[in-house]
This record gives structure tokens, sequence and C-alpha cells, in this order.
């Protein structure tokens, strides 16, 4: 068999160029709907149900979701930026899944081992978590973290140990930031996929993040992916964010952007 036998992946078609409406009364028009949004409009329809295309994608979209949540961050990667790599509490992904309290926490010995081998009391501390999503990091993480910290040095800030947490939800940045004394913890973690795409990355970033702090403490830039904002566009912003946290020290609700 060889690759002409086989059938197109047709979660690679290209969603924002095509109209499939039966003689459109004006294709111009769906044309630019369809340059702006990933969503499914402008697909016809077969009688009274889904055309056999559109519903086969939303089938393999579906498919590119499952497989994201169950699939493995490629942790060589990470290697070339020093990253220092720990685990929560988390065995598995069906535990990751099924406790997400879990996967808030790390071992004491971990909380150690931190201290021990990581920058103490950096003025920015970058944490890279799986989260949901593990193809959000191996699709971004080359391309923003050298933008990030490339920016942070300039503006001379003291950059942390880069931290990698498998099995890792948002709030281990708080733990992270407690036992380093940081100033401000960026965690850049895989977004839970919908069916638009699977490699979305967001950013969570905190002024002197602690676990007595609530969620609300927390700013926020999600949708960090090719076909939304650019990983290296974001590193540029998340940049500028930090700055801004900094020189305000305070962080989500309270800062008034």
């Amino acid at each position: 068999m060889t690759s002409e036998d086989l059938l197109p992946d047709i979660s690679r078609l290209d969603l924002t160029s095509r109209v499939t409406v039966d003689q459109p009364l004006d294709l111009e028009y769906c044309s630019r709907l369809k340059s702006k949004t990933l969503a499914r409009i402008c697909v016809g329809r077969a009688g009274y149900r889904y055309k056999t295309e559109t519903w086969l994608r939303f089938r393999a979209d579906h498919a590119v979701a499952m497989d994201a949540v169950w699939s493995e961050v490629d942790e060589s990667l990470l290697e070339p930026f020093g990253f220092f790599k720990v685990q929560t509490l988390i065995h598995n992904k069906d535990e990751y899944l099924t406790r997400p309290d879990l996967g808030r926490r790390f071992a004491p010995e971990v909380l150690q081992r931190i201290q021990s081998h990581c920058l103490p009391g950096p003025d920015v501390q970058i944490v890279v978590a799986d989260g949901l999503s593990s193809p959000a990091i191996n699709e971004n993480i080359e391309d923003i973290y050298p933008m990030m910290l490339e920016g942070f040095q300039a503006k001379g800030y003291r950059v942390g140990t880069p931290i990698f947490v498998k099995f890792g939800r948002v709030a281990t940045m708080d733990r992270i930031s407690e036992a380093l004394n940081a100033k401000v913890t960026l965690l850049l973690v895989g977004e839970r996929p919908g069916l638009a795409t699977g490699e979305s990355m967001g950013c969570y970033m905190a002024y002197e993040s602690s676990t007595t702090k609530p969620e609300s403490q927390r700013t926020v830039v999600s949708n960090i992916h090719k076909l939304g904002t650019p990983p290296v566009e974001a590193g540029a912003h998340l940049v500028s964010l930090v700055e801004i946290l900094m020189r305000e020290k305070k962080s989500g609700v309270d800062l008034k952007l």
C-alpha cells in the first residue's frame, strides 16, 4: 500500500477556507466568515443532518482532543533548556483525570529537591506542566520559552531554574513559588482540548503566588497556539505582562490592565 492508496487525514483540512454550503447566495461573504473562525459555520446540510464530511471532521477532531489528553510530553524537547523535572503525587494518567487534588501537590521530598536544585529567590520563575494537553507543550515550548527567557534577561530580571511538572495542575505553581520565594511565577500548561485544536497552551501568572491566595489572584493568557496567538508573539506579550506585575506588585483581579 502506498500513500496514494490512503485517504487524506480529514483532521488536517483547513476549515477556514472550505465553504460546503450548496449554492450559497453569497460565496464571498461565507468565505470571509469562515476565514475569521474555526467554528463549524457555512457547512451546509443533507436534509436535516450534517453532511458526511462535516460529521467525519467532528469525529476526527474529537479523536484529536482525546489523544491530546492521553498523550505524553516529549521531554527531550525540554532538555536543551535545562528544565528540572519533578512529578506530583499522581502516578498515571487515569489517576490524573480522576484525582485533580493530587495533581496540585508534591511529596515533601520533591519540594526539598526543588529547594536544593533550583535557584532561590528568583524575580521570575517559569514552570511548565503537561496539564490536559501534552501536544500543547510539544508544539509551543521551543518557540515560546526562548522568547520569554530572552525578554526577561533583557529587562534584568533574575530568572529561576525552569521546572517541568509531570501530571501537574495549575495550583502546583503556588507550591513552587512558596518553596523558592519567587516574586512572579508563570505556569505554561496544556489547556483542555476542544474541537478546534488540541494544541492550545495557557499561561497562568501571579505575583508572590501562594497556596493561601485565591485563584482570582492569577492573571491568565490562553489560546496560545499557531491558529490562535502564535507562541513567539505570546512570549513577547507575557514578558510585557510580567513587567506590569513586577511594577504594580499584584496580579489577577487586583491588576487593572
